[in-house]
Protein backbone atom coordinates (compact mmCIF):
# COMPACT_ATOMS: atom_id res chain seq x y z
CA UNK A 1 0.00 0.00 0.00
CA UNK A 2 1.23 4.05 -0.63
CA UNK A 3 1.58 6.24 1.79
CA UNK A 4 -1.28 7.62 0.51
CA UNK A 5 -3.17 4.33 1.25
CA UNK A 6 -1.63 4.74 4.47
CA UNK A 7 -3.47 7.80 5.89
CA UNK A 8 -6.77 7.04 5.14
CA UNK A 9 -9.31 8.62 7.52
CA UNK A 10 -10.65 5.42 9.31
CA UNK A 11 -13.91 7.39 10.61
CA UNK A 12 -15.81 4.20 11.01
CA UNK A 13 -12.87 2.41 13.46
CA UNK A 14 -12.35 5.64 15.25
CA UNK A 15 -16.06 6.37 16.30
CA UNK A 16 -15.88 2.87 17.56
CA UNK A 17 -12.54 3.34 19.60
CA UNK A 18 -14.48 6.59 21.32
CA UNK A 19 -17.46 4.79 21.95
CA UNK A 20 -15.61 1.75 23.67
CA UNK A 21 -14.42 3.46 26.40
CA UNK A 22 -12.24 6.75 28.44
CA UNK A 23 -9.34 5.00 29.62
CA UNK A 24 -6.00 6.18 28.05
CA UNK A 25 -4.45 4.23 25.70
CA UNK A 26 -0.42 4.27 25.21
CA UNK A 27 1.45 4.39 21.83
CA UNK A 28 4.80 5.56 22.90
CA UNK A 29 6.37 8.34 21.07
CA UNK A 30 6.09 9.45 17.51
CA UNK A 31 8.42 9.46 14.68
CA UNK A 32 8.15 11.92 11.83
CA UNK A 33 7.52 10.93 8.22
CA UNK A 34 8.03 13.36 5.49
CA UNK A 35 5.57 13.98 2.91
CA UNK A 36 4.58 16.00 -0.12
CA UNK A 37 2.36 18.65 -0.92
CA UNK A 38 0.43 16.08 -2.32
CA UNK A 39 -0.80 14.75 0.32
CA UNK A 40 -2.17 17.65 1.88
CA UNK A 41 -5.11 16.63 3.75
CA UNK A 42 -8.80 17.75 2.59
CA UNK A 43 -9.10 20.22 6.16
CA UNK A 44 -7.24 21.18 8.85
CA UNK A 45 -7.76 21.39 12.92
CA UNK A 46 -5.50 22.66 15.93
CA UNK A 47 -4.38 21.27 18.61
CA UNK A 48 -6.43 22.97 21.07
CA UNK A 49 -5.80 23.24 25.24
CA UNK A 50 -9.46 23.01 26.44
CA UNK A 51 -12.20 20.77 29.24
CA UNK A 52 -13.33 17.59 28.14
CA UNK A 53 -16.14 16.23 29.94
CA UNK A 54 -17.54 12.73 28.66
CA UNK A 55 -20.93 12.02 29.60
CA UNK A 56 -23.62 8.95 30.01
CA UNK A 57 -27.12 9.15 28.91
CA UNK A 58 -29.69 7.09 31.53
CA UNK A 59 -33.29 7.22 30.97
CA UNK A 60 -35.46 9.10 34.44
CA UNK A 61 -38.71 10.00 35.64
CA UNK A 62 -39.84 13.71 36.55
CA UNK A 63 -42.08 13.30 39.47
CA UNK A 64 -41.85 14.01 43.05
CA UNK A 65 -39.90 11.63 44.09
CA UNK A 66 -40.43 8.12 45.78
CA UNK A 67 -43.86 8.32 47.92
CA UNK A 68 -43.66 7.78 51.52
CA UNK A 69 -46.73 5.91 53.10
CA UNK A 70 -48.28 7.37 56.62
CA UNK A 71 -48.20 5.22 59.43
CA UNK A 72 -51.12 3.34 60.84
CA UNK A 73 -53.77 5.83 62.10
CA UNK A 74 -54.80 3.52 64.79
CA UNK A 75 -57.96 2.25 65.36
CA UNK A 76 -60.76 3.97 64.17
CA UNK A 77 -62.93 4.87 61.00
CA UNK A 78 -61.21 7.16 58.34
CA UNK A 79 -63.89 9.72 57.50
CA UNK A 80 -62.36 12.29 55.22
CA UNK A 81 -58.96 12.05 52.75
CA UNK A 82 -57.36 14.80 50.49
CA UNK A 83 -57.40 13.92 46.74
CA UNK A 84 -54.52 12.99 45.34
CA UNK A 85 -52.40 16.03 44.18
CA UNK A 86 -53.18 18.28 47.10
CA UNK A 87 -50.67 19.69 49.18
CA UNK A 88 -50.98 19.63 53.29
CA UNK A 89 -49.16 22.28 55.34
CA UNK A 90 -47.57 22.08 59.02
CA UNK A 91 -50.68 22.09 61.02
CA UNK A 92 -53.74 21.24 58.38
CA UNK A 93 -55.09 17.94 58.17
CA UNK A 94 -53.45 15.26 56.18
CA UNK A 95 -56.53 13.36 57.35
CA UNK A 96 -59.84 12.34 59.52
CA UNK A 97 -60.41 9.41 61.83
CA UNK A 98 -63.55 9.39 63.32
CA UNK A 99 -64.03 13.27 61.80
CA UNK A 100 -60.79 13.58 64.17
CA UNK A 101 -58.31 15.82 61.89
CA UNK A 102 -54.81 14.42 61.97
CA UNK A 103 -52.35 17.04 61.57
CA UNK A 104 -49.10 17.60 59.73
CA UNK A 105 -45.78 18.19 61.67
CA UNK A 106 -42.55 18.86 60.60
CA UNK A 107 -39.49 17.18 61.83
CA UNK A 108 -37.43 14.18 61.13
CA UNK A 109 -38.88 12.14 64.10
CA UNK A 110 -41.64 9.90 63.76
CA UNK A 111 -44.50 9.97 65.98
CA UNK A 112 -43.51 6.68 68.05
CA UNK A 113 -44.60 7.57 71.43
CA UNK A 114 -47.45 9.51 73.77
CA UNK A 115 -45.83 12.62 74.66
CA UNK A 116 -46.85 13.80 78.12
CA UNK A 117 -45.77 15.77 81.11
CA UNK A 118 -42.80 14.35 82.30
CA UNK A 119 -41.52 12.79 79.17
CA UNK A 120 -37.91 13.98 77.91
CA UNK A 121 -36.35 13.37 74.33
CA UNK A 122 -35.98 14.98 71.24
CA UNK A 123 -39.49 13.95 69.55
CA UNK A 124 -40.72 16.56 72.39
CA UNK A 125 -38.88 19.06 71.16
CA UNK A 126 -40.03 18.71 67.62
CA UNK A 127 -43.73 18.76 69.08
CA UNK A 128 -42.42 22.53 70.49
CA UNK A 129 -40.98 23.70 67.84
CA UNK A 130 -43.91 22.86 65.84
CA UNK A 131 -46.24 24.34 68.28
CA UNK A 132 -44.36 27.70 68.60
CA UNK A 133 -44.20 27.91 65.13
CA UNK A 134 -48.40 27.43 64.73
CA UNK A 135 -48.23 30.29 67.48
CA UNK A 136 -48.92 28.63 70.65
CA UNK A 137 -46.47 29.69 73.92
CA UNK A 138 -45.99 29.49 77.44
CA UNK A 139 -43.08 26.88 77.65
CA UNK A 140 -39.34 26.65 76.51
CA UNK A 141 -38.29 24.82 73.36
CA UNK A 142 -36.45 22.23 74.81
CA UNK A 143 -36.55 18.44 75.54
CA UNK A 144 -38.39 18.37 78.80
CA UNK A 145 -42.76 18.04 78.52
CA UNK A 146 -43.30 20.54 81.46
CA UNK A 147 -47.18 21.59 82.39
CA UNK A 148 -46.80 24.59 80.44
CA UNK A 149 -46.34 22.65 76.71
CA UNK A 150 -49.84 20.24 78.21
CA UNK A 151 -51.19 23.68 78.46
CA UNK A 152 -50.18 24.42 75.28
CA UNK A 153 -51.09 21.07 73.67
CA UNK A 154 -54.47 21.83 74.96
CA UNK A 155 -54.98 25.04 73.68
CA UNK A 156 -53.73 23.38 70.20
CA UNK A 157 -56.28 20.46 70.35
CA UNK A 158 -59.15 23.02 71.41
CA UNK A 159 -58.48 24.80 68.14
CA UNK A 160 -58.29 21.29 66.71
CA UNK A 161 -61.48 20.46 68.10
CA UNK A 162 -60.71 17.64 69.69
CA UNK A 163 -60.47 16.39 72.90
CA UNK A 164 -58.43 18.37 75.05
CA UNK A 165 -56.52 16.04 76.66
CA UNK A 166 -52.65 17.58 77.07
CA UNK A 167 -51.07 14.55 75.65
CA UNK A 168 -50.48 13.87 72.40
CA UNK A 169 -50.46 10.21 70.57
CA UNK A 170 -48.36 8.53 68.25
CA UNK A 171 -51.95 8.17 66.09
CA UNK A 172 -52.63 12.35 66.48
CA UNK A 173 -50.09 13.15 64.36
CA UNK A 174 -48.02 12.93 60.58
CA UNK A 175 -45.05 13.71 60.93
CA UNK A 176 -43.00 14.47 57.76
CA UNK A 177 -39.64 17.03 57.01
CA UNK A 178 -41.78 20.02 55.35
CA UNK A 179 -44.85 20.20 53.01
CA UNK A 180 -46.29 16.93 51.71
CA UNK A 181 -47.89 16.62 47.96
CA UNK A 182 -50.64 13.25 48.26
CA UNK A 183 -49.29 10.50 46.07
CA UNK A 184 -51.54 7.68 46.09
CA UNK A 185 -54.69 6.86 48.83
CA UNK A 186 -54.53 3.54 50.17
CA UNK A 187 -58.10 3.55 52.25
CA UNK A 188 -61.32 5.26 51.37
CA UNK A 189 -63.72 6.80 53.80
CA UNK A 190 -65.56 3.90 55.74
CA UNK A 191 -62.43 2.05 55.85
CA UNK A 192 -60.39 1.12 59.31
CA UNK A 193 -57.42 3.27 59.36
CA UNK A 194 -55.27 0.52 60.40
CA UNK A 195 -52.77 0.75 57.63
CA UNK A 196 -51.31 3.16 55.67
CA UNK A 197 -54.28 5.46 54.74
CA UNK A 198 -52.32 7.26 52.01
CA UNK A 199 -48.59 7.96 50.59
CA UNK A 200 -47.26 11.07 49.91
CA UNK A 201 -44.30 12.72 48.03
CA UNK A 202 -42.18 16.24 48.88
CA UNK A 203 -43.61 19.27 46.81
CA UNK A 204 -40.92 19.97 45.03
CA UNK A 205 -40.50 18.01 41.38
CA UNK A 206 -37.10 15.69 41.10
CA UNK A 207 -35.93 13.31 38.23
CA UNK A 208 -35.82 9.86 39.96
CA UNK A 209 -33.22 7.62 38.06
CA UNK A 210 -33.36 4.06 38.22
CA UNK A 211 -29.29 3.16 37.87
CA UNK A 212 -27.52 0.12 37.19
CA UNK A 213 -25.62 -0.55 40.32
CA UNK A 214 -22.51 -1.11 37.62
CA UNK A 215 -22.71 2.93 37.00
CA UNK A 216 -23.15 3.91 40.59
CA UNK A 217 -19.42 5.26 39.96
CA UNK A 218 -20.68 7.76 38.09
CA UNK A 219 -22.95 9.49 40.85
CA UNK A 220 -22.33 11.08 44.19
CA UNK A 221 -24.73 13.94 46.00
CA UNK A 222 -23.95 17.36 44.41
CA UNK A 223 -22.13 15.69 41.47
CA UNK A 224 -23.51 17.93 38.11
CA UNK A 225 -26.54 16.62 35.80
CA UNK A 226 -28.47 17.94 32.74
CA UNK A 227 -32.50 17.08 32.17
CA UNK A 228 -33.58 16.57 28.63
CA UNK A 229 -37.53 17.23 28.83
CA UNK A 230 -39.94 15.65 26.36
CA UNK A 231 -38.71 18.22 23.12
CA UNK A 232 -35.11 18.17 23.82
CA UNK A 233 -35.23 21.47 26.34
CA UNK A 234 -31.95 20.86 28.67
CA UNK A 235 -32.47 21.84 32.40
CA UNK A 236 -29.79 21.74 34.70
CA UNK A 237 -29.94 19.54 37.97
CA UNK A 238 -27.69 17.75 40.48
CA UNK A 239 -27.58 14.30 42.32
CA UNK A 240 -29.44 14.90 45.11
CA UNK A 241 -29.48 11.52 46.68
CA UNK A 242 -28.22 7.75 46.25
CA UNK A 243 -29.93 4.88 46.90
CA UNK A 244 -28.79 2.20 49.23
CA UNK A 245 -31.24 -0.03 48.69
CA UNK A 246 -31.14 -2.12 44.88
CA UNK A 247 -33.68 -3.75 43.46
CA UNK A 248 -33.50 -6.32 40.76
CA UNK A 249 -36.15 -6.16 38.00
CA UNK A 250 -38.13 -9.33 36.38
CA UNK A 251 -36.19 -10.54 33.57
CA UNK A 252 -37.36 -9.71 30.32
CA UNK A 253 -37.57 -11.87 27.12
CA UNK A 254 -33.92 -11.35 25.28
CA UNK A 255 -32.40 -9.48 28.50
CA UNK A 256 -31.08 -10.73 31.86
CA UNK A 257 -32.53 -9.58 34.83
CA UNK A 258 -30.95 -5.44 35.89
CA UNK A 259 -30.41 -4.63 39.63
CA UNK A 260 -30.57 -1.04 40.02
CA UNK A 261 -30.69 2.12 42.63
CA UNK A 262 -32.64 5.16 42.52
CA UNK A 263 -30.83 8.02 41.92
CA UNK A 264 -32.44 11.49 42.91
CA UNK A 265 -31.58 14.58 40.87
CA UNK A 266 -33.09 17.71 42.18
CA UNK A 267 -33.54 20.68 39.60
CA UNK A 268 -32.68 24.61 41.59
CA UNK A 269 -35.00 26.53 38.64
CA UNK A 270 -38.17 24.80 39.26
CA UNK A 271 -39.90 26.97 37.00
CA UNK A 272 -37.60 25.86 34.08
CA UNK A 273 -39.83 22.65 34.31
CA UNK A 274 -43.11 24.10 33.55
CA UNK A 275 -46.34 22.36 34.18
CA UNK A 276 -45.11 18.95 33.81
CA UNK A 277 -45.64 16.63 36.47
CA UNK A 278 -44.51 13.50 35.26
CA UNK A 279 -42.90 13.01 32.21
CA UNK A 280 -40.16 10.06 30.86
CA UNK A 281 -36.58 12.03 30.57
CA UNK A 282 -33.17 11.58 29.56
CA UNK A 283 -30.61 12.30 31.53
CA UNK A 284 -27.01 13.11 30.99
CA UNK A 285 -24.34 12.27 33.68
CA UNK A 286 -21.03 13.63 33.76
CA UNK A 287 -18.76 10.33 33.52
CA UNK A 288 -15.18 11.76 33.20
CA UNK A 289 -13.67 15.50 33.02
CA UNK A 290 -10.06 16.32 32.29
CA UNK A 291 -8.86 19.97 32.43
CA UNK A 292 -6.48 21.88 30.31
CA UNK A 293 -6.03 18.86 28.43
CA UNK A 294 -4.99 18.70 24.47
CA UNK A 295 -7.51 17.63 21.79
CA UNK A 296 -8.06 16.93 18.85
CA UNK A 297 -11.38 16.43 16.27
CA UNK A 298 -11.20 12.37 16.67
CA UNK A 299 -11.65 12.34 12.76
CA UNK A 300 -7.49 13.95 12.81
CA UNK A 301 -6.86 10.06 14.14
CA UNK A 302 -4.61 8.22 11.50
CA UNK A 303 -4.58 4.37 12.15
CA UNK A 304 -1.01 3.81 11.98
CA UNK A 305 -1.46 0.20 12.16
CA UNK A 306 -0.97 -2.56 15.66
CA UNK A 307 -3.72 -0.72 17.46
CA UNK A 308 -1.90 2.43 17.08
CA UNK A 309 -2.94 5.88 16.17
CA UNK A 310 -1.28 9.36 15.09
CA UNK A 311 -2.16 12.98 13.71
CA UNK A 312 -1.29 14.23 10.18
CA UNK A 313 1.06 17.09 11.43
CA UNK A 314 0.39 20.06 8.87
CA UNK A 315 3.19 22.41 8.00
CA UNK A 316 4.47 24.96 5.64
CA UNK A 317 2.44 23.39 2.70
CA UNK A 318 3.34 19.58 3.95
CA UNK A 319 2.52 16.60 6.04
CA UNK A 320 4.62 14.37 8.58
CA UNK A 321 2.58 11.77 10.50
CA UNK A 322 3.21 12.04 14.33
CA UNK A 323 1.96 8.84 16.54
CA UNK A 324 -0.08 10.36 19.89
CA UNK A 325 -1.30 8.68 23.04
CA UNK A 326 -4.75 8.76 23.44
CA UNK A 327 -6.84 9.82 26.32
CA UNK A 328 -9.77 11.37 26.73
CA UNK A 329 -13.11 11.19 24.32
CA UNK A 330 -15.62 13.88 24.42
CA UNK A 331 -18.33 15.66 22.73
CA UNK A 332 -16.53 14.39 19.28
CA UNK A 333 -12.79 15.26 20.54
CA UNK A 334 -10.08 13.52 21.53
CA UNK A 335 -6.95 13.71 24.42
CA UNK A 336 -3.60 13.52 22.59
CA UNK A 337 -0.06 14.20 23.83
CA UNK A 338 3.27 12.90 22.51
CA UNK A 339 6.38 14.43 20.63
CA UNK A 340 5.27 17.14 18.70
CA UNK A 341 2.25 17.88 20.10
CA UNK A 342 1.51 21.32 21.45
CA UNK A 343 -1.42 23.97 21.38
CA UNK A 344 -1.99 25.23 17.96
CA UNK A 345 -0.38 22.65 16.07
CA UNK A 346 -2.57 22.04 12.65
CA UNK A 347 -3.54 18.40 11.83
CA UNK A 348 -5.18 17.18 9.14
CA UNK A 349 -9.28 16.43 9.68
CA UNK A 350 -11.70 15.01 7.00
CA UNK A 351 -13.74 17.43 5.53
Amino acid sequence: MNRRGRVLWSAGALVALGAGGVAAVGFGGGTPSPATAANLPPATAKVASTTLTSTERVTGTLGHGPATPTPPGGAGTVTWLPAPGSVVGRGQPVYRVDDRPVPLLFGATPAYRALTSGVTGADVRQLEENLQTLGYGGFTVDTSFTAGTATAVREWQEALGVAETGTVQATDVVVAPGDIRVAELKAQPGAKAAGAVLTYTGTTKVVTVPLEVGKQHLVAPGVPATVALPGGKPVQGEVESVGTVATTEPIQQGAGPKTTVDVVISVADQASLGDLDSAPVDVLLVSGRKDGVLAVPVGALVSMGEGRYGVQVVESGTTRQVQVETGLFADGQVEVGGAGIAEGVEVGVPR
